[in-house]
């Protein structure tokens, strides 16, 4: 198969409910605009110097998807045009991207990134720290919108264990729902987005079964 039967192959795959943002970190311009021919307009990416490189080479109505570790030094670069920072994984981020995005007078999308894998390798709230966050400090940051949540499940073999680390989140997503407005749920990547999605995820961010021939 080609790129772009390849990510029909996998858009196939998933439900018209739930949103596909493709990963093209380590991507070409040309691979990504492949896709976006196909009429596709979310894109994630890692790292934020990589995003720089490639968005004024691409059209301006892709909505950028910001998935990687973000430090607090690299938000001002993409605060203006963001779509989604789905890797909010602290307060001092948190506060840093409200920051910014008052200096651009907007308010930008984010999704609080919840620790629920068992390797240190993941960054993110605990459950404690989320609900902490969501009920102290997220009404003193008015130029951030938390629409949701979002996880990394343990990189294993193990699907019980994986899908259990799903559960656990979607379980504190409709426990905070309605109260903030949650309409975001990101969980699943190539290797676990069918699970994912069977336990109550909205989002998945899928690279490796597009762009990996």
């Amino acid at each position: 198969m080609n790129l772009t039967e390849r990510f029909f192959s996998v858009q196939h795959t998933i439900p018209a409910a739930v949103e596909l943002v493709v990963v093209s970190k380590k991507q070409t311009v040309d691979k990504i605009r492949t896709i976006y021919d196909t009429g596709h307009r979310s894109f994630g990416e890692n790292k934020v110097m990589e995003l720089m490189d490639k968005k004024d080479l691409l059209p301006s109505d892709i909505q950028w998807h910001l998935i990687g570790h973000l430090q607090t030094n690299k938000v001002k670069y993409i605060a203006t045009f963001v779509h989604l920072i789905q890797s909010v994984d602290s307060a001092k981020l948190a506060a840093e991207i409200d920051k910014q995005a008052k200096k651009c007078n907007r308010v930008i999308d984010c999704l609080l990134e919840v620790y629920i894998a068992s390797e240190e390798t993941k960054f993110g709230f605990s459950f404690e720290e989320a609900e902490d966050f969501l009920h102290d400090q997220l009404p003193g940051l008015p130029s951030i919108r938390i629409t949701g949540l979002m996880g990394m499940a343990t990189n294993t073999e193990n699907k019980e264990q994986v899908r259990q680390e799903f559960k656990s989140l979607t379980n504190f997503y409709k426990k905070h729902e309605k109260a903030f407005n949650f309409k975001h749920l990101s969980m699943g990547m190539t290797s676990d987005y069918q699970q994912a999605i069977e336990e109550g995820s909205n989002m998945v961010r899928i690279g490796s079964a597009i762009f990996n021939e």
